[in-house]
């Protein structure tokens, strides 16, 4: 693509904004920056920007400048229905996401990594074990780097391991992974995609472009992912936790069991994993399938395994007070994230529910409060809706925010209870991402004064 003289509106000004702004830079487009947010909110971003040759304008703007414009790029977490996107779709304006910019100009091969839970310990999975081998990689996209940001380096890599998220699929049009991975599939940012079915066809969008020599790793449990298999060009590999596969992976026992076409028959031991929850079960089948894929040898992937103790924020164990266990799942931002949090624990739980709503069905979760919890807290912006749903199933108590509702957990927890904060909400009403909300409970329980 010839950026050389485009005009290009760069939407959002965030760590990708401005690394798609320095990108066009460099190949010399006219690049507008806009943001609604103060410059009080983006003073970060706007020292990176430093002396870039950038239009930066702030606060809201008319949709009539759209017609200065040939290319438009959102940031992620723009939704479709905004003023400038939706006017640029009218005048038939081109909107591309950052990865589709980015992957014109990448030359090596990509693993990229979506679904609505599970994507980030499965992306970190895959990048821990190619490591192990050997291999050097690029790990970023929706976490750590933007993928347009390998661009203009040297391009040494020989894998780029990316995680991908529905906003940054939601305008991709040649975006081409040598391997995909759709873990699962479940409602979730509904206020910015509108409905479920838009959803899921967003997260269909990674497998568009797939050819016979590329790799789809379905979940064969999962009934969205699985209904894929027969419409997908490239060879399709599965993963379950419920049956025994013919050819993929899946739960033998005490094993991961894994067979190929080849008549291949490799065990996996579940000994010595340290990660909880049959979920993480799952990320971890499907990043064996990518690994071996390309090659990896068995005794690697055990090994990177053996050494793998999680991501921040996903059902991590924070600390013991007085004989109660306390864990963060900061990032569990969906009613699906929440469910499986839950089935994790056998002891009474105090359930932590709350933040900024996304349009998730809370009422799906009604069996397994009923069957885990003792205590439920509501906090924050969307506690009063939530507690419409499934208050009252057990205890339950609302309050306005996250201190008070670890406060009131603390106060209301004996021996042997688990205090688990899962909001199944984004953050935003209190907290300027799920990390400084998970870092919030995690130094708030830190300070408690109780025998750890």
């Amino acid at each position: 693509m010839d950026l050389s003289g485009r005009r290009v509106l760069v939407v959002g000004l965030g760590r990708t904004g401005v690394a798609t702004a320095r990108f066009l830079v460099k190949r010399e487009a006219e690049v507008v920056i806009i943001d609604e947010k103060p410059a009080s909110e983006l003073e970060s971003a706007i020292r990176e920007l430093g002396s870039l040759n950038v239009d930066l304008q702030l606060g809201k703007h008319n949709a009539d400048i759209l017609p200065r414009f040939d290319l438009v790029v959102p940031s992620p977490g723009v939704p479709p229905f905004n003023y400038l996107l939706a006017g640029a779709l009218e005048r038939g304006i081109p909107i591309i996401s950052e990865i589709e910019l980015a992957s014109g100009f990448i030359k090596k091969p990509m693993i990229a990594i979506t679904g609505t839970n599970g994507k980030t310990t499965t992306t970190k999975l895959v990048g821990k074990m190619l490591l192990q081998w050997g291999k050097k990689i690029f790990e970023g996209g929706n976490i750590g780097n933007p993928l347009i940001a390998f661009v203009d380096g040297k391009q040494r890599e020989d894998y780029l391991v990316v995680e991908v998220s529905s906003f940054q699929l939601q305008w991709v049009d040649s975006f081409h992974p040598v391997i995909s991975v759709l873990l699962n599939v479940s409602p979730d940012h509904l206020d910015y995609h509108g409905t479920f079915d838009k959803y899921r066809r967003v997260k269909e969008r990674l497998f568009t472009n797939h050819c016979e020599t590329d790799v789809a790793v379905l979940n064969a449990d999962d009934p969205v992912t699985e209904s894929l298999s027969e419409k997908i060009v490239a060879k399709v590999k599965r993963f379950s936790s419920s049956f025994k596969l013919e050819e993929g992976i899946f739960i033998d026992g005490s094993v991961l069991r894994y067979r190929d076409q080849k008549g291949r028959n490799e065990e996996y031991p579940l000994e010595g994993i340290k990660l909880p929850g049959n979920h993480n079960l799952e990320n971890i089948m499907a990043a064996i399938l990518v690994s071996r894929s390309v090659g990896c040898p068995r005794n690697k992937i055990i090994d990177a395994l053996a050494d793998f103790e999680g991501i921040p924020h996903r059902v991590e164990f924070v600390g013991v007070k007085n004989g109660v266990e306390f864990y963060n799942d900061s990032k569990g931002t969906n009613v699906d994230a929440v469910a499986r949090a839950l089935e994790i624990f056998s002891r009474p739980v105090i359930l932590l529910l709350g933040g900024r709503d996304k349009g998730g069905d809370f009422t799906v979760l009604s069996s397994l409060i009923l069957e885990k919890v003792r205590e439920l807290i509501f906090f924050g912006e969307a506690g009063k809706q939530i507690n419409s749903l499934v208050g009252g199933i057990v205890t339950t108590k609302i309050t306005k925010n996250l201190k008070e509702a670890v406060n009131m957990a603390w106060n209301d927890s004996v021996s042997g209870d688990v205090v688990l904060l899962s909001p199944g909400c984004a953050s935003f009403d209190e907290f300027t991402s799920y990390e400084a909300r998970g870092n919030f409970f995690k130094d708030f329980v830190k300070g408690i004064k109780g025998q750890g």
